[in-house]
């Protein structure tokens, strides 16, 4: 296990309001994650992955306990800190993709830079870059419509690469791709984990993705049932 954290959270609980009862979601859960790592939140529907992966993202606070991300805890965050918090190093990869339909693959990628004042010299080659990492400097000029389902995906990548964030939250990224598109996504994902030090944490049930994994944390029911470290091979 790494010395440095990025991710730690301590009894971690977190509830929602169905009807005058209510509904918990997560039921005190103790994780740390390191840096550089490939991990992989694995559960059913509902074991409570995704509300997990929004808390970690700061998309969403504890009802007790909390979430340490970066150094800062997420339920002390106002919404502006929880803002600069995503802006400046967490990237998103959604199973929908999130694309901007109207706007070329590059102003797609391009879009995050434009939150942080990087210069338009700069930003053309972070841009350059980042689809080149996911082999679509071809296609830079076309739109989501013109793309494949694993086009897409490869340009959301991109865009939650570009700015080469410390952490990258993947919720269901292989969702809606066939077993081909799944494995260079995948690959591309690994690449990018070794050679930038990039933390990466899924939530998924796909086998596919479990396999590439190096550490397996299983929720079941809002708690976590087991973890399966893989020896660090790096």
């Amino acid at each position: 296990m790494h010395d440095n954290l990025i991710i730690k959270t301590e009894r971690l609980t977190k509830r929602f309001p169905m009807g005058k009862s209510e509904f918990t979601a997560l039921k005190g859960i103790d994780l740390k994650l390191g840096v550089g790592e490939f991990t992989g939140l694995i559960g059913p529907s509902g074991s409570g992955k995704t509300t997990l992966l929004n808390i970690i993202g700061s998309l969403d606070i504890p009802s007790e306990g909390k979430a340490v991300v970066l150094g800062q805890s997420v339920g002390n965050l106002n919404a502006r800190e929880a803002a600069r918090l995503r802006k400046e190093s967490l990237g998103f990869i959604f199973q929908t993709y999130n694309l901007l339909q109207v706007h070329t693959v590059y102003e797609n990628v391009e879009l995050p830079l434009l939150l942080l004042k990087y210069g338009s010299g700069e930003r053309k080659k972070m841009v350059q870059d980042a689809l080149e990492w996911v082999g679509l400097t071809d296609k830079i000029k076309q739109k989501p419509p013109q793309l494949s389902g694993g086009e897409c995906q490869r340009v959301a990548i991109a865009r939650a690469m570009v700015k080469k964030p410390s952490l990258v939250l993947a919720d269901e990224p292989t969702a809606n791709l066939d077993a081909a598109n799944s494995h260079n996504i995948l690959q591309t994902m690994e690449k990018l984990n070794q050679e930038l030090k990039t933390t990466f944490l899924f939530a998924t049930h796909d086998e596919k993705v479990i396999a590439y994994l190096k550490r397996k944390i299983y929720l079941r029911d809002g708690m976590i049932d087991k973890i399966e470290p893989i020896a660090d091979d790096k």
